[in-house]
This record gives structure tokens, sequence and C-alpha cells, in this order.
């Protein structure tokens, strides 16, 4: 691996450059606004993928946005690893709370600021850029394909399509995959696990129309009122979801894996001073680890309805909305808990109202084996990169393609991520440290040294 990695030290600044150029564009998948930005940025990633070295490199169409694709196949008889990856962002209002505009990326204090940074524009451009190391340095020791897709932000929805006709096209010995984060940067390690997903929105409509709320205010369901209490009783008093039959399939953890779960460093002060918080909150009886990886959750992620804009208008609205999305744990499953969230939330609905609950996606929780070839090939990276092993961990996020590519291609994942929770996903000031974007480029042809070897 040694040319290599000289290769890599010195295009430090080119790989960089190039990441700088993914990240102005706009490749925001939930909005149709930009469209046209998504479409060109898979071309822009499919010219990287030529570039460094990639064979058979196209652009498939889809329903939706179309996947790039491509391949390095040095030797059918080695191993084969599938890298996946998404090239789509999440939207990045509101705009004002910005430091810096979100796709006109810049370093500060050692960190990429930009819309996708992290998540997951930096981390899949790491595989792209050490694999054009390898294969420079002429020490690729594995076949390599390349799956980046456009929709992974609003719910990979024609993935499955994609994976399922191209099952021999994507054929492989695992998945590789970074998308999620470890403990800190003198702290490697290694999700073992991610929480499943159900995502829906809820509409409440009161009177046909807005009204005067002086002349109906008081004989008039207000749907705002009536949603925020509906919300309101989806948890009790100790934090539990109390929606009937929700934690009846929930895998508990032994006190052996909770004990192992938390041996992870944790400290609860920087925690709070991070976020800005005085106080954790959460489900009784669990540790903040457990609450964010092991255990089921249910939090509104938007909520709106009636006059939101400057000054005042005294209206009681006819609507009220909300999004809401539920993480799960192993042996729930999705479309279930989907429907007993439905049917709880319109037996809670007072009649003065209609209620409608729309699904938008949802997926599947996983675990990963921590004792296979894959795993075992990814630690040793990191020991050799980091100087210590990586720690087994739960990620608290959902990747619903995992279980997809179990259940279609019988492939296990190694979620090999290297961001860091505070590089805010999802939110104003998306970042991701200089040191992580580097690091990973060294890791992982290490990770594919040893997994040739292990193989």
């Amino acid at each position: 691996m040694q040319k290599t990695q000289h290769f890599i030290q010195s295009q430090k600044e080119r790989f960089m450059a190039e990441l700088f150029d993914l990240l102005r564009i706009p490749s925001i998948s939930a909005d149709p606004a930009f469209a046209g930005n998504v479409h060109a940025c898979a071309a822009f990633v499919a010219e990287r993928l030529k570039e460094a070295g990639a064979d058979a490199v196209e652009i498939c169409p889809t329903a939706g946005y179309p996947i790039v694709y491509g391949e390095k196949i040095i030797d059918p008889s080695l191993p084969t690893v599938l890298v996946y990856g998404h090239y789509d962002v999440q939207p990045a209002v509101p705009l004002e709370l910005w430091t810096t505009p979100p796709f006109e990326p810049e370093i500060r204090n050692e960190r990429i600021y930009a819309r996708g940074s992290a998540d997951d524009k930096g981390q899949f451009y790491m595989h792209l850029k050490a694999f054009e190391a390898m294969w420079a340095s002429g020490e690729l020791p594995c076949n390599l394909k390349f799956m980046i897709e456009g929709e992974e932000e609003v719910g990979s929805s024609n993935l499955s399509t994609f994976v399922k006709q191209e099952k021999t096209r994507l054929s492989a010995d695992m998945v590789l995959i970074s998308d999620t984060s470890m403990l800190a940067n003198d702290t490697p390690s290694i999700d073992v696990g991610l929480r499943g997903l159900s995502y829906v929105e809820v509409e409440v409509t009161g009177p046909n129309r807005d009204l005067h709320s002086g002349v109906y205010g008081g004989a008039v369901a207000n749907p705002i009122n009536i949603l925020a209490r509906m919300i309101a009783r989806m948890h009790d008093e100790n934090g539990r979801i109390a929606i009937p039959g929700f934690y009846e399939k929930v895998l508990e953890l032994s006190e052996a894996d909770r004990k192992a779960l938390n041996l992870a460093p944790f400290d609860v002060e920087e925690y709070k001073r991070d976020l800005g918080i005085d106080a954790l909150q959460g489900e009784e009886g669990y540790t903040t680890f457990e609450r964010t990886g092991t255990r089921p959750t249910l939090d509104v992620n938007g909520i709106w309805g009636g006059y939101i804009g400057e000054g005042a208008k005294t209206v009681l609205p006819s609507k009220a909305y909300a999004k809401i999305s539920m993480r799960l744990v192993p042996n729930q499953n999705s479309e279930e808990i989907t429907a007993l969230f439905e049917n709880y939330f319109k037996s809670i609905a007072p009649h003065s109202v209609k209620v409608e609950v729309r699904p938008h996606h949802g997926g599947e929780p996983v675990v990963t084996p921590s004792d296979s070839p894959e795993f075992k090939a990814a630690s040793l990276a990191m020991k050799e990169t980091f100087g210590k092993e990586p720690i087994p961990t739960r990620g608290g996020g959902s990747i619903p393609i995992v279980a997809l590519f179990e259940k279609e291609l019988g492939l296990k994942s190694v979620l090999m991520g290297f961001g860091l929770d505070i590089d805010a996903l999802h939110s104003p000031n998306e970042s991701y440290g200089v040191f992580n974007f580097y690091k990973g480029i060294e890791t992982i042809p290490w990770f594919f040294h040893h997994y040739a070897k292990i193989k």
C-alpha cells in the first residue's frame, strides 16, 4: 500500500478541489425545482468515475433520478466489493441560518462547510479517490463496483427496482458504505446496526375554509390546537411511545450487550454543551447510547398550518399538518408500524375534525455481524490509520438499502463511516472534517488490502 499512500499524499489538494466542485452542485432530490441540478450531479459523478479508471460507467435511468454505475474487474477469481453512496442532498432551508451559502463550500476551523459535505458527497467521494489511488499505483487487490444513487434523501424509492433488475451486474461478495459516523477522531468506531424508519405526513381538517377567529373562535374546532394535543398523546410520562402494540416485537438487548454498548467513551456534559441544552430527555431506564441506537423513537419533523407570515392575521385555520418519523429497531416492520400509527392517530381524533395519514417511505432495521471477514478487514484498516481498533456501535439513523441489499443480493454490508456527531447532518451549517475526508481516503485502501487476504 506504500505506492497508494504516496499517491494520496501527492494529490490531496486536487482531491479537495474536486470535492468542492461536487459540493457546488445543489442536487436536492426533494425539490423538483432542482431536478436539472440532480441530473447534472449524476453526470459529474460519472465523469469522475471514468477519470479515476472505472470501466462500464453508465448513468442508469430510473423512474426518478438516475443511478451512476461503474466497475473495475481485474480478476473474476478475486473478491468483489460493491461500494454504495448517494449524490443527492437534503434541502438547505432555512438559508438565513447558514454562516456561508450552502453550495459555496468553505473551509473554516479545519472543517468543510457545505450542504452534502458529510451526507454523503464527502464520504462517497473518499471511495472514488481511494480507488483512483489504488488503480494508478497498481495496488488494487480486489474487484470493485460503484453504485451511487440520487434518491436516498427521499427514500430510495426506485433503487429497489434497479437492484432487482440488475442482480447479475451487482453481484459481489459484500457492500461497503460510508454514510455513517464514528465516535471521535481519536476513537474510531464501526456501526454494526441501524434503525429502520417509518415516515408519515398527517393532515387534520376542521371547517371547510379558514375562519375569522373572533367570529368563530370558541365554537368551531381549531385543527392546530387539536393536532398539538394529538401529538402530545404520542408519548406517555416516561417517554415511551403510547401507540398500542408499538413495542410488541421490539428485540430487547441482553444485559451483556447493553454493558458492551455503554463501554464506549461518552461525556454527557460535552454532549449537552455541543447541543446547547441543559438536560437530556428520553425513554426512562435507558442510556443515551441505548436511546439513540437500540430503542425505537417517534419525532415530529415539521408542523404547520394557519397564518405564519409577517404581522398578525386572526385566522382560525381549516387545516393543520405535521411530518412524523419513527425510528425502528430489530424485529419491528415499517409497514406494520405505519398501520399501528395510523389506527392510533385516527382513534384519538375528536369528531370535530377529519384526519388523513399519508405514508411517505420506510425501511427496515438491520444488524450486521462483527465477526465476519468484512468487519475484520474494516477493523484492521482502521487500526492501520488510527492506531487503535474501532469500537462496534449501533447507529441511530436509517439506511433502508442495507436491508434491501441483504434481501435481494444476499450481501452483508460494512458501515465504515468517517463522520462525526458535530457534522450537523440535515441542518444549517453542515460540515465535514478535513481530517475525516483525508483519513477516509487513506483508510479505504487498507480495507481492500486486508479483505483480499482474509477473504
